[in-house]
This record gives C-alpha cells, structure tokens and sequence, in this order.
C-alpha cells in the first residue's frame, strides 16, 4: 500500500526535482535520495496523509542540504536584489499594459519561455512557483513543504510572478510583438518599387 501509493507520485516528484536541480543526472539523484528516504522514514508517515506533499518535503529537504553541502547556492531571505528586480518587473508590468504589449503575451507559443523564465529565477522564488504554479499545491501546503509561513510563501509567489511577467513581455518584444500586434515587414516589396 505505502510503496504504491508514493510509487503514484514518481512523475510529480521527478518534474519538482528537475526544477530545483535544472540538471537532469542531479534531479535522478535527488529523486533516488527522496524515495530512499521515504522508504526508510515510512513509519513517519501517517496512513492518511497526504503523501505527494510529504514527498515534496521530503525532496526540497534533500535538495537543500544537498545545496548546503556543496555550497554551490546560499539560500537566504530574499533581500534587496530581490526587491529590485520585482519593483522592476511591476514597472515593466505598467509600461507594457499602457503600450497593449500584454495581450498579445497570449496569442504566442510562450511554453519554452516560460520554462526559460522559471529556471533564471532565483531558487527560494523558484520553489514556490513550482509547487504553488506547475505542481498545484495550495499555499498552506507549499508552506509546510517548504516550512516558512505562509505569507513568506504569497511574498515570494507575488514577487517571482511579476518576474516571470517581466520575462515574458521581454519574449513577446523579442519575438516582434507591439502594441499593435506583430511588427510589419520593413522591407518594401519589389512590385511596389
């Protein structure tokens, strides 16, 4: 019963993996590190718990402190840079609304920037979009998995999706996209010379 029921939950733990990781060889590991401490830890798990958010702690707890150990990223509260970037995105925000930049966001294929947006967020910004945005879990339950309070987690959702807006504005002008829709050739045509 334990095995299948967290065996269930392999592909939403292997997608959380790889976004913490962005390294398909670590996000394996990480899933491996997960499941064996699951395995070992079952008799912590209360039978009618809910066991995809258990393995989502169980995963970002193992990321971190593989994160720590290899002192590659230093997770702290977001700071100044944080609040920069978001007061910038929110002015972005206002300038493509004003230029109708925002509407045209919707009629183009924004998945790989998306993807793209997310992965250049930093990671405490990074973990909230993916469990609350692509995994689903409700504030209360990012929060647990995550053990912050739950307005740390509404701070950080707030301030990373305005980023990713930012980006996606940016993808939109990069892909010639005005406020009046795509950018007109500007080459005249030879039967109009």
């Amino acid at each position: 019963m334990f095995e299948a029921r967290a065996l269930a939950c392999l592909p939403d733990i292997e997608r959380f993996a790889r976004s913490l990781t962005r390294n398909a060889m670590a996000a394996e590991d990480l899933v491996q590190d997960t499941y064996l401490l699951a395995f070992r830890g079952r008799d912590t798990f209360a039978t009618d718990g809910n066991m995809r958010r258990w393995l989502f702690s169980i995963c970002h707890h193992a990321w971190l402190r593989t994160v720590q150990r290899e002192q590659r990223v230093v997770l702290t509260d977001d700071g100044d840079e944080a609040e920069l970037e978001t007061l910038a995105a929110v002015m972005g925000h206002v300038t493509a609304q004003r230029s109708g930049l925002d509407r045209f966001v919707g009629s183009i294929d924004v998945g790989p920037a998306i993807a793209a947006a997310i992965d250049r967020l930093s990671p405490p910004m990074r973990v909230v979009v993916v469990l609350v945005d692509v995994q689903g879990l409700g504030y209360d339950e990012a929060a647990s998995v995550l053990n912050v309070p739950v307005g740390t987690v509404r701070s950080r959702l707030f301030r990373a999706r305005r980023v990713l807006q930012e980006r996606l504005f940016e993808f939109a002008r990069d892909a010639g996209f005005t406020a009046s829709g795509p950018v007109a050739e500007r080459h005249p045509r030879a039967s109009e010379s």
